[in-house]
Parts: structure tokens; C-alpha cells; sequence
């Protein structure tokens, strides 16, 4: 069989930010180098494998064609070695290098939202050493459809320790950065703006008394005949599916006597969003709220960076879980979860930017094992287009 070579260049991106790594095993052990470990492991979890027995598998498969770029003298590491290697890896400098290679997508963040949510890596656990499952703050930017960063929350802490350090990560200039009522924290709006972005935070019990003084300014504005000028609204209707949905946004600009009004860096906006959802004729209805360093003038902005918000669920989690099998995985080893779950979010990185196959992400990846042309395909892609109506922030 004739094995094409593959151009350097198709990997070079992961080679020249991956060959950075520190090696954390001694000289005498290091038989495999650990470039070869990283980048078989990328390559493996493209092609299907959610494992380290399951990448070992498809390396020696592929071991001819690895050979075109890798030195592959030493051979596919085992599933023994990959597991080892990624136990004991450092998950901060591992993430310095996806922090590095993300950049080099090329990716501009400018007017689009970046959603800051929260993952829990459910069969992470390990009982009999009394460890709970990991639990990762992963940043997302909706409409380009890339990761950014990955923190892991420290044990026996939460996702407000793990969001500042995440953004320390991430070069936000321009961009919509988004959180659920967890993430409503002074800190956190400080240091959005201090990495150049806008903040639109949730704001719920966590906050009573800022929650109740948003809450009564939109009903005494809304209850008036005639709204006030400053108020600012925008509605969608959705019908499908034996459903209808109403979301009605209200944007008023930051009331100058808000409660802590002058510990919210920039604060300029709040808003409230109100739904109402009819399914088989039983009507429910609710109201969000938000506090924002955006000016109030675009209704329309807020309205779509709220909605684009829950993208992360439905375009990160979601295929996380379904098309790479995360919440089934078993991995728990010293740093292996963590390390895996970022091997995970390489790989939907790029089949994400992969447009020629109209095929979702599990069918992507069984092209990518089968297909050599088309794996080459994916590996090949550096720059990230965003969709020409990224300064809304829809997606």
C-alpha cells in the first residue's frame, strides 16, 4: 500500500506549539518522545477513539502514515504509556499550549459572545480515594464554534476561583463575555473589562438587593402608560414542534443610585428578559435579569448575546456528551481526566471548522479514521471565519 506523505506544514501548528511542552518524565523513561504521545492522542480522539486502548488501536493502524511526519522509530506508545503520560502532565502548561495554538487560529472575538459555563466530568470520581468528580469552567465563543480555554476548578472551591483565572487565559478585545448567575461577581466584571471585553452577567438571589432594585425599576417603568424614553425593547416569537415562544427584552441605562452600583466596573446597562412558552395550551412565563458594561442603545445586542449564552450548552456540552462519550468516560488518573477532556476539545476545534463534510461531529470523526485525505483535511485548518453577522453576536 502506498502511503501518501503528508505535507509538515498540514501539522505544523500543533507540532511548533506541542513540541514546547515539558517533558514530566525522567530521561530514562522517556522511550516515546512526548510530541509523538500529544499529537497521536490529538489525532486518535479525532478519528473516534475515546480512550487511551482506543487511540494505541488506531496508532497502529496509522503507524506508515504517522511515519510521514513523526519520528514513529520508537513505535505507538501503549495504552499503558498514553495513560501514564497524561497522568502526570502538567494540565496548566497543557493548556498554555491549547491557549497558544487557539490564537494561532486566528480567531477575532470583536463583537461576539464568549460564554463562560461550567462542566462537570461526571465519571471523573474515584471513591476508593475519596476524590470527587472534576469539574471544569470551559469558555466558548457561540458563533465561531471554538473553544477558547479550559480551567478546572480547585478541590473543595467552585467556578468563581476558576472563571478569573480562565480569563486570564483568553484575549477578549471586543467581545460579549457571558455567565450565569455564578459568574455575577464583582471580580469577574472587573476583570472581563480588564482584558478588553463587555460583560452581560445574570443576576439572581445571589444578589437580593441588586436583583429586587432591577426588578422594581423595569415594573415601575413597564407599568407606566406611557414608557419612558430610555427604555429600549426588542421581541422574537418562535413556533415549532407544538410550541410557541415570546422573549421580550428591556434595556434601561444603569439607574446612577443602583445598589452597588459603584463596585461594578463600567456597569452602563440593565436588562430584563421575559418569556412566555405555550406548549399544548398550558402558557409559563418568566423573567431573567442582567446587569452589563455595554451601552444600552442596541436592544437587539442583548437580546442575541443572552440567547447565544446557552449556545455552549447545546454546541460544547452537548457534543461533548453525545459525539465524544465525556460523561461516560472513566479516565481519572493523577491528571488524565483533565488532560483528556482537553484532547476532546482540540479535536472539536477542529472538526467544528471542517465545513466540506455537511455531517455532524460523531460522523465527522468515523471519516476522519477511515478517510487518511480527509483527516488531512481537518488538521490542515488555522484560521477561524467568523459568520458576517458576528457584531450582533448571533448565531
Amino acid at each position: 500500500m502506498t502511503v501518501r506523505k503528508m505535507k509538515v506544514d498540514t501539522v505544523a501548528p500543533l507540532i511548533n506549539v506541542f513540541s514546547k511542552l515539558p517533558d514530566p518524565r525522567s530521561a530514562k523513561s522517556r522511550r516515546h518522545p512526548l510530541l509523538n504521545v500529544i499529537v497521536i492522542a490529538v489525532c486518535g480522539v479525532i478519528c473516534g477513539a475515546d480512550g487511551w486502548v482506543g487511540i494505541e488501536a488506531w496508532g497502529k493502524t496509522k503507524q506508515q502514515w504517522l511515519g510521514t511526519f513523526l519520528d514513529m522509530s520508537a513505535g505507538v506508545p501503549s495504552h499503558d504509556t498514553l495513560g501514564r503520560v497524561f497522568s502526570i502532565l502538567s494540565p496548566i502548561a497543557f493548556q498554555a499550549a491549547f491557549s497558544e495554538w487557539v490564537n494561532g487560529l486566528e480567531i477575532s472575538v470583536d463583537g461576539l459572545v464568549v460564554a463562560i459555563d461550567g462542566k462537570t466530568l461526571r465519571r471523573s470520581h474515584d471513591r476508593s480515594n475519596d476524590r470527587s468528580a472534576i469539574h471544569v469552567v470551559n469558555a466558548w465563543c457561540t458563533s465561531a464554534g471554538v473553544s477558547l480555554g479550559q480551567v478546572k476548578t480547585a478541590d473543595k472551591s467552585n467556578e468563581i476561583t476558576a472563571i478569573p483565572e480562565l480569563l486570564d487565559l483568553l484575549t477578549l478585545s471586543g467581545a460579549i463575555v457571558t455567565t450565569d448567575a455564578m459568574g455575577c461577581q464583582k471580580e469577574i466584571a472587573a476583570k472581563v473589562r480588564e482584558r478588553g471585553g463587555n460583560y452581560l452577567l445574570a443576576v439572581k438571589n445571589n444578589h437580593p438587593k441588586l436583583m429586587a432594585e432591577i426588578q422594581e425599576r423595569f415594573d415601575s417603568v413597564l407599568g407606566k402608560e406611557v414608557r419612558i424614553k430610555a427604555l429600549l425593547t426588542t421581541t422574537t416569537t418562535e413556533r415549532g414542534h407544538g410550541r410557541e415562544e415570546t422573549r421580550n427584552t428591556y434595556v434601561l441605562p444603569a439607574p446612577i443610585r443602583l445598589y452597588g452600583r459603584a463596585e461594578w466596573r463600567d456597569i452602563a446597562s440593565i436588562v430584563m428578559v421575559e418569556g412566555t412558552r405555550t406548549i399544548d395550551e398550558k402558557t409559563t412565563s418568566h423573567q431573567r435579569f442582567y446587569i452589563s458594561s455595554l451601552s444600552p442603545k442596541k436592544p437587539r445586542r442583548f437580546h442575541n448575546a443572552v440567547r447565544a449564552h446557552w449556545g455552549v450548552e447545546n454546541g460544547l456540552h452537548w457534543v461533548l456528551d453525545i459525539a465524544f462519550r465525556e460523561d461516560e468516560s472513566r479516565i481519572r488518573m493523577g491528571h488524565a481526566a483533565e488532560n483528556m477532556a482537553r484532547l476532546r476539545q482540540i479535536a472539536l476545534n477542529l472538526l467544528k471548522q471542517e465545513k466540506t463534510a455537511k455531517v455532524g461531529i460523531k460522523n465527522k470523526r468515523l471519516r476522519a479514521g477511515w478517510d487518511e485525505g480527509y483527516l488531512r483535511r481537518v488538521l490542515a485548518f488555522r484560521r477561524v471565519e467568523a459568520p458576517s453577522d458576528h457584531a450582533h453576536g448571533t448565531t
